[in-house]
């Protein structure tokens, strides 16, 4: 067996995939077509640009998110050393400022002697030692060229971006600091934008009147078999509009809720409120949490100023839409990410149907690791199914392939943890982070560094 390999893909799982196997010794081909083919959200020609959001999630041991960061961490994963050193203030969760953390992971995968890169869209499947991390954008011709691989189309989905906006237009005489989770702080990483009753509703009402982007105008829907304007949402990541569109107090309950916020200013709690989390380290930029759209550029402006402490603000990005493509994994895929009828191909990252960062980044490590391991005549490891990225690559390799949709990690993939009956969700949570530890150590007894 050749001892080279090729990752298409530059992306989270792409490049944690060419350096996990980089560092096992390894000579890696990285295929990027950034910058030479664009695509809807990317913004720069760096590795590893996160779009959507800055946020890696919750870093608490008890959260699914923080259980995965800490087998990244044990399995040494370049990604998250990158992002704990260009982190910026975002309480409990581990956000890092976008630019800073692409171009510090952009510049190890360049130094590394082991990896070439080359910047070209790759339009078929090569022969040899592959890896497929081209991720949510997969371009059209590369699409098409998976979809004759597994002989029948793809899932895919619409997803959403939130805008992002100068700190320094925001009205901090109106807007406060402070967290859902730790109540009033004034040093909290969080702004807040409070709404009264009727300020909420007239909010809806513009934001569920407002013109969208129909999908025609970004994609070219009927090629990939869905009739322009319609489309397939994901539930984790839904468009701020189409959650109001469910309920009027939909929004109140969901990312607008004020749970353990009191207003400075008025001395009461919020009827709603709308965060914002720092976005870059120099605290310049400011992301609006949870508010992916797909409101047309003019309308954002006009229905986001509508919101007190927003009513001057400047946007330095706004949010929009982007087609995200996956495969149906529990029919293609081994739980070792190895292509079924191919044993030297791996697919990794938000193409086989993981969400969230830490999952992409995760899934390339393991992806990195397996081929390594193949290459040199070891046998694959298959993650414990009580570890968390073990749980994830379980779930998306034998779940029902009629229902199945990209999943994030969290704790209700995870085995029970025996027949005790545990109180308390952060106790239960504390414990799968033990038992996740305790079988991470015991496979990098097999795998190594």
């Amino acid at each position: 067996m050749s001892e080279s390999l090729i990752v298409i893909g530059g992306g989270l799982a792409g490049s944690e995939a060419a350096w996990q196997a980089a560092q096992r010794g390894i000579s890696v081909t990285l295929y990027e077509m950034r910058p030479h083919t664009i695509t809807q959200a990317h913004r720069t020609s760096y590795l590893a640009e996160i779009i959507c959001s800055n946020s890696l999630g919750s870093k608490l041991p008890d959260r699914a998110s923080g259980i995965l960061m800490n087998e990244l961490r044990m399995m040494n994963s370049l990604l998250l050393a990158c992002a704990e050193k260009t982190s910026v203030p975002a309480g409990d969760a581990l956000a890092v400022d976008r630019e800073a953390f692409s171009k510090m992971v952009t510049e190890n995968i360049e130094n590394h002697t082991n990896i070439k890169i080359i910047r070209e869209e790759i339009a078929e499947v090569p022969d040899g030692n592959v890896i497929i991390a081209t991720g949510p954008l997969t371009s059209k011709r590369f699409s098409d060229e998976i979809m004759q691989l597994i002989g029948e189309n793809h899932l895919f989905f619409y997803d959403a971006i939130s805008p992002s906006v100068y700190y320094e237009s925001i009205n901090m005489d109106i807007a406060f600091r402070g967290s859902r989770r730790h109540n009033q702080d004034e040093n909290s990483d969080y702004i807040n934008c409070p709404l009264n009753e009727a300020e909420y509703h007239r909010f809806v009402h513009a934001l569920t009147d407002a013109e969208r982007v129909e999908m025609k105008d970004f994609e070219e829907d009927i090629e990939y078999g869905v009739k322009a304007g319609e489309g397939k949402y994901f539930e984790g990541c839904l468009p701020i509009e189409i959650i109001a569109m469910r309920s009027e107090k939909a929004l109140a309950y969901g990312p607008m809720r004020p749970i353990g916020l009191i207003d400075p200013h008025t001395k009461k709690k919020p009827y709603a409120v709308v965060q914002l989390r720092q976005d870059n380290l120099c605290g310049t930029v400011y992301n609006i949490v949870g508010f992916q759209t797909n409101l047309r550029i003019n309308e954002q402006k006009k229905v986001i100023r509508m919101i007190p402490g927003l009513e001057n603000v400047e946007f330095i990005r706004f949010g929009q839409m982007h087609r995200n493509t996956y495969i149906y994994s529990p029919k293609h895929l081994l739980s070792t990410l190895q292509f079924k009828s191919r044993e030297n191909l791996y697919f990794a990252g938000q193409i086989i149907g993981v969400e969230g960062y830490m999952g992409n980044i995760a899934t390339g490590l393991l992806a990195g690791v397996n081929m390594s391991r193949q290459i040199k005549r070891q046998k694959p490891m298959q993650m414990p199914e009580t570890t968390m990225l073990g749980a994830l690559c379980r779930y998306i390799t034998i779940s029902n392939r009629e229902a199945f949709q990209p999943m994030k990690a969290n704790l209700g993939l995870l085995p029970p943890l025996g027949d005790q009956k545990i109180p308390g969700r952060k106790q239960r949570g504390l414990m799968h982070f033990e038992r996740s530890k305790n079988e991470i150590e015991k496979v990098m007894k097999i795998i190594g560094d």
